[in-house]
């Protein structure tokens, strides 16, 4: 990949947030990245064929891997670090992109690669979960709905600030973490 691909991916995700996926054309995208359009067209297919290949930049795609999740076996430090872990990747600018991507045009060829963040969090709270209450760390049994509940309380707090900032809730981050944590792992126990 050369600069000026990346120059038109990046230009293309920026207009993704700021329009839509649908409502932006190779013009606007072209215009953005400061280039002509038939250069767009030298590089790539057309525009779904630029949001394809810009999610698997490191700017667009958090990259999330199971062992990005260090386990210490006290529930508490481990899911403040997952958390952790996971907000310091999934970005509010990476859940307004993923928010664009879902354009019923393009969620066929999106879907996957959006699901893979949340899939890789989820095999590591299943194997976790799991591992916990073999050891009688934690008391619930239903390690799915654990498993949902946590990424749904994390990814939610990520998708408020991405589209409220500090508008809805002047909590930061860390204070949501430690408290939404502790009380998480109270009703496990």
């Amino acid at each position: 990949m050369d600069k000026t691909q990346i120059k038109i991916m990046n230009a293309a995700m920026e207009l993704v947030i700021s329009k839509g996926y649908s409502a932006m054309t190779t013009k606007d995208i072209a215009k953005n990245a400061g280039v002509n359009e038939s250069t767009l067209f030298r590089r790539f297919k057309g525009k779904k064929d630029i949001v394809v290949q810009a999610m698997k930049l490191e700017d667009w795609n958090p990259c999330l891997k199971e062992e990005d999740f260090i386990e210490t076996g006290d529930v508490y430090i481990d899911l403040v670090s997952f958390a952790h872990t996971y907000m310091e990747r999934v970005t509010p600018k990476m859940v307004q992109v993923s928010i664009g991507l879902r354009s019923p045009d393009l969620y066929d060829a999106t879907s996957l690669g959006i699901m893979e963040v949340p899939n890789t969090l989820k095999k590591v709270l299943l194997r976790y979960f799991s591992k916990r209450l073999k050891e009688g760390k934690i008391g619930n049994s239903n390690i799915e709905g654990m498993s949902m509940q946590f990424i749904s309380m994390i990814f939610g707090f990520v998708f408020l600030k991405a589209s409220f900032e500090d508008r809805l809730s002047p909590l930061s981050k860390d204070e949501y973490i430690q408290s939404s944590i502790r009380i998480f792992v109270q009703g496990i126990q």
